[in-house]
């Protein structure tokens, strides 16, 4: 049977995407292939507690909350992520997947809202992004942008007009948290007049940066 390595998992809200202020459990995988420059999960890259499969859909479901993010880490490292979310789907639950892109999304329960989250220069990870995926993309998707400045956002601007993704999905914009004003980056989609969804992390502004808001 599938395993899954669980960093945490845990009741909040959730402070991004088209469902942002939602209650929502966050089921946090660890381990991740990607060395994001201003990731804010730090205790997530290795270790972790082993669950299977069964183990991990009733420690979802005893919260009874009907929606349920899969993040990380990057979930989809993992095999036994694909039959988790699965199975939370035929419960009944709205499954977001938050991954890097980097990875192969094709596998994907159709069910599951994909919230992919392209890596710009910033990141200095934007070279592993696997751009094979934006074909893969559906209407109830999201891509999300992090910006930490000017250059991040001429890359995303321009991967926004390459794939025509405001056609495929809905499409995010947001900041490196304390790294560049969030004025700065709205006065850019304005005069650009880019069809995107500008966000905050909502978490952030509720909770001090020690906390995750349990």
């Amino acid at each position: 049977m599938d395993s899954i390595r669980v960093h945490e998992i845990y009741l909040s809200i959730q402070g991004e995407s088209t469902f942002a202020g939602l209650p929502c459990v966050f089921f946090r995988t660890a381990g991740c292939p990607l060395q994001c420059t201003w990731c804010d999960t730090e205790p997530a890259p290795s270790g972790g507690t082993s669950m299977t499969v069964d183990e991990a859909v009733d420690r979802v479901l005893a919260y009874e909350a009907p929606l349920v993010e899969v993040t990380g880490g990057e979930p989809l490292a993992q095999k036994g992520i694909h039959p988790l979310m699965r199975e939370l789907a035929d419960r009944g639950r709205t499954v977001l997947l938050e991954t890097s892109g980097a990875l192969d999304i094709g596998g994907v329960d159709p069910r599951v809202h994909v919230i992919m989250d392209v890596k710009c220069p910033g990141s200095e990870m934007n070279g592993r992004m696997r751009w094979e995926n934006m074909a893969l993309l559906k209407p109830g998707d999201e891509v999300k942008f992090v910006v930490a400045g000017r250059e991040d956002y001429d890359y995303a601007r321009g991967k926004i007009v390459e794939y025509d993704l405001p056609g495929r999905c809905e499409v995010l914009l947001s900041t490196v948290f304390g790294a560049i004003e969030a004025g700065a980056v709205v006065d850019w989609i304005l005069q650009d007049r880019l069809p995107v969804r500008f966000q905050l992390q909502m978490h952030k502004y509720i909770w001090p940066p020690d906390t995750r808001g349990v």
